[in-house]
């Protein structure tokens, strides 16, 4: 199945100072946790980008991404919801999509990936994110 490595988490706040991680703290800025959104981006994501991102090793999407699939971080597991018409192409090629943590049933935004509303995971470097069938 597809599997992530995250390899670096360069999100910081718009300032340009590091978001503290561990708490959440952004100063007034809306965090993307708090949205219940993260953004994946291979190691070529444009400068202006990698602020927000969590950074993966870029790997060839190996089946159809649907939502009678999983997506698995670490040891959590969301089923996904909605599968925006961009994910297969943006993930393949660029290593990027947004995952939003709402359980949106239709894909509002075409490079997003849905999954249930569950709460938001730990991603650090050195996690595993896989998209893979329902056992």
């Amino acid at each position: 199945w597809n599997v992530y490595n995250v390899t670096k988490n360069e999100r910081r706040m718009s300032n340009g100072y590091a978001r503290n991680a561990e708490r959440g703290n952004c100063d007034g800025i809306r965090d993307f946790k708090e949205i219940k959104m993260a953004i994946l981006f291979g190691d070529e994501a444009p400068d202006a980008l990698r602020s927000s991102c969590f950074i993966i090793d870029i790997r060839p999407v190996q089946n159809q991404i649907t939502d009678k699939m999983i997506l698995q971080i670490n040891n959590e597991e969301y089923q996904i919801t909605a599968v925006g018409n961009e994910v297969q192409t943006n993930l393949t090629n660029l290593g990027h999509i947004a995952i939003s943590f709402t359980g949106a049933a239709d894909a509002e935004l075409p490079g997003t990936l849905y999954v249930e509303d569950r709460p938001y995971p730990e991603i650090q470097v050195g996690s595993k994110i896989q998209i893979r069938q329902l056992d």
